[in-house]
């Protein structure tokens, strides 16, 4: 008979990767949620082979301290929460303390940071090979801000490297997710560049008409050509965005978004509701297409279901369910013939009106 034996810290962590670190996109989606939640205002994603051989991302966020940068790898490490009670109310996308642990543990990892205030401190560099008791810690030049290079996925674990796809298969994964993270935040400026080659570089989008150019860029033309945009709010509760006509079905749910206090999520009350909203303008089998924001007290969600943070709990689901089928139901039963015709254009009138916008810029 076995005996019970502590596991090594590092096999723990490789264990541990599994939940966090599926694929390439997983680590993107965890390390642009840690630069959004620093503040940052431009983030700089880099991809090679489809992430397998390097992922870089760059940001101006408010970067992490030479004491912190060594911590910042180990488990359970985060700035995020203090004590049991911030679960209750996490504002934040990443709290778990998980994601730089897991990613450095199967990877080779580079994290470079300089906080903003010291000026004799020029910034600092710390690197793990899969195993952080030999990380070491170096001072470097960068700007304020954060920069971490994930290279080598799974080199010492070949066992799940043999389950990656294809390069164009994972940067595919990659590329939704920075479409989900870029609507997410128009605030943002985002650049994505794989094999060297620009893919998006969207800059901040703060009027109406930047935040459609992006939709524009991200959902396709004909979603902006064929939706209508909502803004709903009951004390507590509120639910924002763009929704597409019944007329602009899709074959399958691929043009769905739909996100919790900014944070893109999957929950089966939030797709029953709007579902039964499309359920008599829409033919069985087609599924809309929607961009949609939903705004309540952080206190009444629970995202600490997965360690993806992909699912939500919500406290009080009817209410939600309730509010999310009105809101839609009412406004897509408003929808005329006439203002069908009217969106027919919509998109030739926003790519004229945001080129002279730019020229004049």
């Amino acid at each position: 008979m076995n005996r019970i034996n502590l596991l090594d810290q590092k096999l723990a962590n490789q264990i541990a990767a599994g939940e966090v670190v599926e694929r390439p996109a997983s680590i993107v989606k965890e390390l642009i949620e840690n630069s959004l939640d620093a503040g940052a205002s431009k983030i700089m994603i880099e991809v090679e082979q489809g992430g397998t051989k390097l992922l870089r991302i760059r940001d101006d966020g408010s970067g992490i301290l030479k004491q912190d940068l060594t911590l910042a790898l180990h488990r359970h490490a985060t700035s995020k929460i203090v004590k049991l009670g911030d679960l209750e109310k996490i504002a934040s996308l990443g709290f778990r303390g998980e994601a730089l642990a897991s990613i450095s543990s199967v990877s080779r990892v580079s994290l470079m940071s300089k906080v903003m205030g010291d000026e004799n401190d020029t910034g600092w560099k710390i690197q793990s090979d899969g195993n952080v008791a030999n990380a070491s810690l170096t001072p470097i030049a960068h700007a304020k801000g954060t920069t971490i290079e994930v290279r080598d996925l799974f080199f010492n674990t070949p066992a799940r490297r043999k389950f990656l796809k294809k390069e164009k298969t994972e940067f595919s994964k990659i590329d939704e997710i920075i479409k989900r993270l870029a609507l997410s935040r128009f605030d943002v400026h985002v650049s994505l560049r794989h094999n060297q080659k620009v893919i998006y570089n969207l800059l901040p989008a703060r009027s109406e008409l930047e935040k459609q150019r992006r939709l524009s860029l991200l959902c396709g033309s004909k979603f902006i050509e064929n939706a209508i945009h909502i803004e709903i709010e009951r004390p507590g509760i509120k639910l924002w965005g763009w929704v597409g006509l019944a007329t602009f079905s899709r074959s399958q749910a691929d043009l769905q978004y739909f996100y919790v206090n900014g944070r893109t999520i999957r929950d089966k009350i939030v797709t029953h509701a709007v579902r039964q909203a499309y359920r008599d303008v829409l033919f069985h089998g087609r599924h809309p297409a929607y961009v949609l924001f939903l705004e309540l007290d952080p206190s009444t969600v629970d995202v600490n279901v997965h360690p993806t943070k992909h699912e939500v709990r919500f406290r009080e689901s009817r209410v939600v369910h309730d509010f999310l089928f009105g809101a839609l139901h009412k406004s897509l039963s408003q929808v005329t013939p006439s203002d069908q015709l009217e969106r027919s254009g919509s998109l030739s009138e926003l790519n004229t009106a945001f080129e002279s916008k730019q020229r004049v810029s």
